[in-house]
Order: structure tokens, then sequence, then C-alpha cells
């Protein structure tokens, strides 16, 4: 089964996400975050982002979990206020 982590921040603005978006295009994958999707949305007039990782089973998740609890601030989209675990119900494109 899917499962997704969705974390919260605060204090994100369009310079930070512009940084984070370059990064994540041109850089690599960590090999420590077997993530099979991931999704920042951003709310500019509040500075919120929410960002939502997608994972393909259990295993991947605590892994990913571990991976990202351990990432320095300066890497995150702001200041992180909430983290929950999430198992995915629905999942369409089109």
């Amino acid at each position: 089964m899917a499962l997704a982590r969705v974390v919260s921040f605060d204090g994100v603005d369009d310079d930070r996400i512009a940084n984070l978006k370059r990064n994540i295009e041109e850089g690599e994958r960590p090999t420590d975050l077997p993530a099979s999707e991931i999704v920042l949305l951003h709310d500019s007039d509040a500075q919120r982002a929410l960002a939502i990782v997608f994972f393909d089973n259990e295993d991947d998740y605590r892994q990913g979990e571990a991976a990202l609890d351990a990432m320095p601030a300066d890497d995150t989209p702001g200041r992180r206020q909430s983290v929950q675990k999430y198992s995915v119900a629905v999942r369409a494109t089109g």
C-alpha cells in the first residue's frame, strides 16, 4: 500500500520556492530517499507550503522518513509545523 508523508511549513517565500525548484530539477535525488513522487504546494500570500512525499511501501516510508528528519533546516522549504503519515486511498493523474 502506498503511503504519503505530508509536511506543512511556515515562512516560505517565493525565493525559497524558486531555489528548491531549481535544486530539484537540476540535482539528483538522494539515494536514501526512495520516494516515488514529490509534490510541493505553495501559498505565496500566506508564505506557507505543503510537501507531499509518496512512498510505495512501509519500508520505503521508514527509510525516507529517516532521511527527511535528518535533513538540515537549510534544505527544507521553511519552518516545519507538522508532519503526518497517510495511506494513499486514491491516486489519479490526468
